[in-house]
């Protein structure tokens, strides 16, 4: 019987507007789904995600 693996999971809540930071904040935001305030997405955790989240840290709540 193969092993299943779980794949861990990032939830991510936009809690600060982008408007009035820098143009590639405001894309990075886009990138990830997050439309609205207090929209909540999930995404896998993964490093290109976690240096994404990085950039826009002061933007977002993140729950694990």
């Amino acid at each position: 019987m193969a092993k299943k693996t779980e794949k861990k999971t990032v939830r991510v809540m936009l809690v600060k507007s982008p408007i009035g930071f820098p143009e590639p904040q405001k894309r990075t935001v886009k990138a990830l789904g997050l439309r609205r305030m207090n929209l909540v997405v999930e995404h896998e955790d993964t490093p290109v995600v976690r240096g994404m989240l990085n950039k826009i840290i002061h933007l977002i709540r993140i729950d694990e």
